[in-house]
């Protein structure tokens, strides 16, 4: 993976809603997700495990905005010496271009990377499926449709993992939240300035939904047992088994 600090908004300006996933944002996306996701690391020391506790052989192993290939080879790392299928879904060729680098390695017969709007891919059948902080950049009246797409793909007993940033209804838990994590992003010594531009430039880019929200939907859809397995902050994965 790749290594290169980020340092984006000490130099780019930042207008209302202006984020993308481009080329400046796939440079340096593995160091910004890093320092600015708390637990986003432990999501990953944790896949392989739960690719294991989950493993089909032969079965088809996604990952829904797949970005720089990180959960796509936390996957495999789970796969040992058994086959299956890799396939990662990204709508941002540069993030793509970064993937297949950082992937060359791997079998490329077992793996595929594709360049799509999520709500134009079609799923093979599938054991597990993984979106990382993904489904916060779907428009809200996309999401239901995305996850009851999601669930009939899955095999009976096959999971998916939803990491999301969470909005919450109480205004003093959500100034608690937004506090301690303004002062992670300093810990990690990003600029006042700095987090300000990155505020602004995600504003109405990434929408987050409460808990609650993303539980109802989730069982909506169909699945039968949905639960938090990793929290930090406003950061949680969910664990949603058919």
């Amino acid at each position: 993976m790749t290594d290169q600090k980020d340092t984006l908004f000490k130099t780019v300006d930042a207008l209302p809603g202006s984020f993308k996933f481009d080329a400046r944002v796939a440079a340096v996306f593995e160091d910004m997700i890093s320092r600015s996701v708390p637990g986003y690391q432990q999501i990953l020391q944790l896949l392989p495990t739960l690719t294991r506790t989950f493993f089909k052989p032969d079965s088809t192993y996604y990952d829904l905005g797949c970005s720089l290939g990180a959960g796509l080879l936390a996957m495999h790392a789970g796969f040992g010496e058994r086959s299956a299928q890799l396939i990662g879904v990204d709508n941002s060729s540069a993030m793509l271009t970064k993937a297949q680098q950082n992937l060359s390695h791997l079998d490329q017969e077992t793996l595929r990377l594709s360049l799509q709007d999520l709500q134009d891919t079609e799923f093979d059948r599938a054991q597990m499926i993984l979106m990382n902080f993904t489904l916060q950049f779907i428009p809200l009246a996309d999401r239901h449709a995305l996850m009851a797409r999601v669930y009939a793909s899955l095999h009976p007993g096959g999971v998916l993992v939803l990491s999301e940033k969470l909005k919450f209804s109480d205004p003093h838990t959500a100034e608690l939240m937004a506090k301690i994590h303004y002062q992670y992003k300093k810990d990690q010594d990003y600029s006042e300035l700095e987090i300000s531009k990155k505020r602004d430039a995600i504003e109405d880019v990434l929408v987050p939904e409460t808990l609650e929200d993303h539980i109802a939907r989730l069982h909506s859809a169909g699945f039968k047992t949905v639960t938090p397995w990793i929290q930090n902050l406003q950061f949680i994965s969910l664990l949603a088994v058919k």
